[in-house]
């Protein structure tokens, strides 16, 4: 990952604090999503492993360092920046809520606190990571819980905004419990169950259907799932019981799906093929499964793709990295913005996490006074990792039990009441004392 990948006005930034002799200064940012997107009763954090490894990877090479020499708007900065952005090194602190929490709006995702220049230059890359994995693991929360417990396989490289983008949202889609991808790369990369088929050009491909099938069945043995709809759904389904076992399965792409699900269920069933699966694709969103569910149909399994890799119905986060302290010369000065629906809280804060409410708190609040569960945990610490994260298995797990404990009306895929997020009254008083001296300031 090439450490230019943020914006301009980071590097600049980060020039100007160097001329202006900031570079012992400590500051410390949090990251966190405004308010919820419609159609969200929840949000599922994710990207935390990407933005470990881009911390302990971010370095500047010499012909980047070269490039930002040569644009205008360095041509003021002190030459010493230059020889300080290739000795660049991550050397702060890193805290961060587990990837599979479920998270709401205003509550901290992760917590950097470092050198003020380096936790200045990481706010891009943490934000697009963070902001796009969890979007996407949160529209799959929502796919995984309409379908009530039959798997749902992301099926969305194809249609993802780009190849990259197609990789992580398999990832992300697993960690909010779909049973796999059809990414190849996300399987190699994460260790995530592989699925797919055989597309409608396949069987085209060959003289007849029949051959098309025979070819596949040889080539992917126990492993074999038809595609049915390409000519005659109930025809295919006839050839591929004629064809016998092995068949792990069906493909239904078109139609009426909940309609030709039931009636290709009753043919494999009469046919002995009690134990082959129904799977569903076509466009296929959370309220689709839900509707195919209720119908009721036979599948077994979904495939969604678009609906899922896209977030199309939510296709952004309102993600935002702000300054909350800033430490200079053994002071500490809290910070906090007061603008108009745009306000932020000062200080780095910790989440309590009860059966039904959180509390948000100052982090150096004494844990005692509250009973619920901390949820933001350190992760890297001057540099240095001090929780391993764990395994991708282990981080969906934590999720669906995760998701499986918030209020049932949050499971809802329509609006449900906001969870209740109270701020503790320490936190509440330090808001209002810097808004008051604020106040004071402007009116001198």
């Amino acid at each position: 990952m090439s450490a230019l990948n943020t914006d301009l006005y980071q590097l600049t930034m980060a020039a100007g604090y160097f001329a202006a002799g900031k570079t012992k200064d400590v500051a410390t940012f949090e990251l966190s999503v405004r308010r919820l997107p419609e159609q969200r009763n929840f949000l599922v954090a994710a990207g935390l492993q990407q933005a470990v490894e881009y911390l302990f990877d971010l370095k500047f090479r010499k012909d980047e360092v070269d490039y930002l020499r040569s644009l205008p708007h360095f041509e003021n900065a002190p030459a010493e920046f230059f020889d300080f952005l290739m000795d660049l090194r991550f050397t702060g602190d890193l805290f961060a809520v587990p990837e599979g929490t479920p998270i709401f709006g205003n509550e901290p995702i992760c917590i950097v606190r470092a050198p003020l220049l380096e936790a200045q230059l990481v706010e891009t890359y943490l934000l697009s990571t963070f902001a796009f994995q969890t979007m996407i693991a949160s529209k799959a929360a929502r796919c995984v819980l309409a379908a009530k417990g039959r798997p749902i396989v992301e099926f969305g490289s194809r249609r993802a905004h780009s190849p990259g983008a197609g990789v992580l949202a398999g990832r992300a889609a697993y960690v909010a419990g779909c049973a796999g991808t059809s990414n190849t790369e996300a399987g190699m990369r994460f260790e995530i169950p592989v699925f797919g088929t055989a597309a409608h050009s396949w069987t085209m491909a060959f003289p007849s259907e029949e051959e098309a099938f025979r070819a596949l069945k040889r080539l992917l043995g126990e492993s074999t799932v038809f595609l049915l709809d390409t000519y005659d759904t109930i025809e295919a389904a006839r050839l591929a019981i004629q064809l016998g076992p092995p068949l792990w399965g069906v493909r239904l792409d078109s139609g009426d799906l909940a309609a030709l699900s039931r009636e290709v269920r009753r043919m494999l069933d009469e046919a002995g093929l009690r134990e082959a699966k129904i799977f569903a694709t076509n466009d296929l969103n959370e309220h689709r499964v839900a509707e195919l569910i209720r119908c009721p149909s036979c599948f077994d399994a979904f495939g969604v793709g678009t609906a899922l890799a896209t977030s199309s119905d939510a296709p952004t986060l309102s993600a935002v990295y702000k300054m909350v302290e800033l430490k200079r010369g053994g002071e500490t000065q809290y910070t906090a913005k007061f603008s108009d629906e745009k306000s932020t809280l000062p200080g780095a804060k910790q989440i309590y996490r009860y059966p039904d409410h959180d509390v948000v708190a100052l982090y150096s609040e004494c844990n005692a006074d509250f009973q619920g569960e901390p949820l933001i945990r350190p992760v890297i610490s001057q540099g240095e990792m001090v929780t391993p994260l764990p395994s991708l298995e282990k981080t969906q797990a934590h999720a669906v039990s995760s998701i499986a404990a918030l209020p049932r009306e949050l499971h809802s895929l329509d609006e449900a009441p906001a969870y209740p997020v109270e701020i503790s009254p320490r936190l509440l008083e330090m808001a209002q004392e810097l808004r008051d001296k604020h106040q004071l300031v402007r009116s001198e």
